[in-house]
């Protein structure tokens, strides 16, 4: 038996979980069993399931118009970020306490990637090295525990994260942070890395929710 294979439940699941989070579903719009079987080419069944994992997951909901998708909220986007805020900190603290030369390696290459793609405006690659960049960091940090506590987190923002960088001006910062962090953890200094990672999240909370083009 291959246990790397993926259920077509799972597959279906993780499909439409990404379509929600980017916002290829809007918040509001209603969504149907016959018409997810029709755009995924896939029976009842693993759409039935999907559904329930979406619900347990709070990003749909059952009305009278029927389902709806809800996504995530500016106020679930506003707690998420508030949470990062908490925790994250310890997260980058415990990287430059037991990080070793392949994810310091990791994490720059991360960040020349960033700069090469920012300098091409490709925000699809700078979305995908922003995630890598912090899962690099939670990767590293020693504990199991924030890795799996950030790790949702950051994946749920995605559409949020896409607005930050959606400007040259805030793509330029973001990225300039990224590097910012890194130079303070390539120092072993923690309480900077742990300074400019406050900063970054409160940054970008506020570039996601489209208010300080500069910021």
């Amino acid at each position: 038996m291959d246990y790397k294979t993926v259920s077509l439940s799972d597959q279906v699941f993780e499909h439409l979980e990404s379509d929600i989070l980017s916002g290829r579903y809007e918040r509001g719009e209603v969504i149907t069993e016959m018409q997810l079987c029709a755009e995924l080419g896939v029976s009842r069944t693993p759409i039935r399931e999907a559904l329930r994992r979406l619900f347990q997951e709070h990003l749909i909901e059952d009305t009278p118009r029927g389902t709806v998708v809800l996504g995530i909220t500016p106020r679930d986007f506003q707690d998420m970020s508030e949470i990062r805020l908490r925790i994250e900190e310890l997260a980058v603290r415990g990287f430059v306490a037991n990080a070793g030369d392949d994810s310091l390696k990791a994490l720059n290459e991360a960040v020349d990637f960033q700069e090469f793609y920012l300098s091409r405006g490709d925000i699809d690659q700078l979305k995908a090295l922003d995630g890598r960049f912090h899962e690099i960091i939670y990767a590293g940090c020693g504990s199991m525990i924030l890795k799996d506590t950030l790790s949702p987190l950051h994946k749920k923002i995605q559409q949020y994260r896409r607005n930050a960088l959606r400007t040259p001006d805030r793509a330029a910062h973001s990225v300039k942070e990224h590097r910012e962090i890194l130079q303070a953890i390539q120092a072993r200094d923690a309480d900077l890395a742990a300074e400019r990672m406050n900063q970054h999240i409160q940054n970008a909370l506020a570039r996601g929710l489209g208010n300080g083009e500069e910021a």
